[in-house]
């Protein structure tokens, strides 16, 4: 009979010792949560931040991306003061905020797919994701409104997220130093080809075989 009570207390014993394991582990995953919530929270701090500052070339103008207070559009000429862009990574993960460094404006879309300049970058319409592409350019995605992103007409002027796509040329960007002096390597040069460029491709081509 003594038995009992002696296996009783030490199951007791058991569950006590894994009850406090338990709430141990809770512990440690709030102080954790918390912690990211700490590095995160305000982005407004700069030394949890890695800045970058650079030009963004756009494969369909064939110019820069450029922050003109509200209003953002890629004729931007290389070296220009509205096309140097302040980039701001966050430590965790590879979310970015892009701002112009003359305006102080930010990158941002909004619930309509319209790409505008904020003055204040904390809203997660101003965060995107770089994705990098095979062909060595860079697409911007947004991190609020899934499979949109930052594009750009042969104009131009933004394209609305809802109409882009990763495999558009209007989301293609190539990061570049903003000194202006850098050359584009051939592959990445924009030709724009028009009638008389095709005649004179043609008559190169006939004027050979003679």
């Amino acid at each position: 009979m003594p038995f009992f009570p002696s296996r009783f207390i030490c199951v007791c014993l058991h569950f006590l010792v894994l009850y406090f394991q338990l709430q141990e582990s809770q512990q440690r995953l709030a102080d954790f949560r918390l912690y990211i919530e700490n590095h995160t929270r305000h982005p407004e701090d700069l030394s949890r931040k890695q800045i970058r500052i650079y030009q963004l070339y756009s494969r369909t103008t064939g110019r820069h991306v450029q922050v003109l207070g509200k209003k953002v559009n890629a004729n931007g000429e290389d070296g220009g003061q509205y096309a140097v862009l302040v980039v701001e990574t966050e430590t965790f993960g590879s979310h970015v905020r892009i701002k112009g460094m003359e305006t102080d404006h930010y990158i941002c879309m909004n619930r309509n797919g319209k790409i505008i300049g904020k003055r204040n970058g904390r809203s997660q319409e101003c965060v995107f994701v770089e994705e990098f592409l095979e062909n060595n350019y860079t697409a911007l995605l947004s991190v609020k409104y899934k499979g949109w992103y930052l594009g750009f007409n042969r104009k131009g002027r933004p394209k609305k997220g809802s109409r882009t796509a990763q495999t558009q040329q209007e989301a293609h960007f190539m990061k570049r130093p903003p000194g202006g002096t850098a050359e584009l390597p051939e592959d990445f040069r924009f030709t724009p080809v028009t009638k008389r460029t095709r005649r004179a491709q043609r008559l190169k081509a006939s004027s050979g075989t003679h």
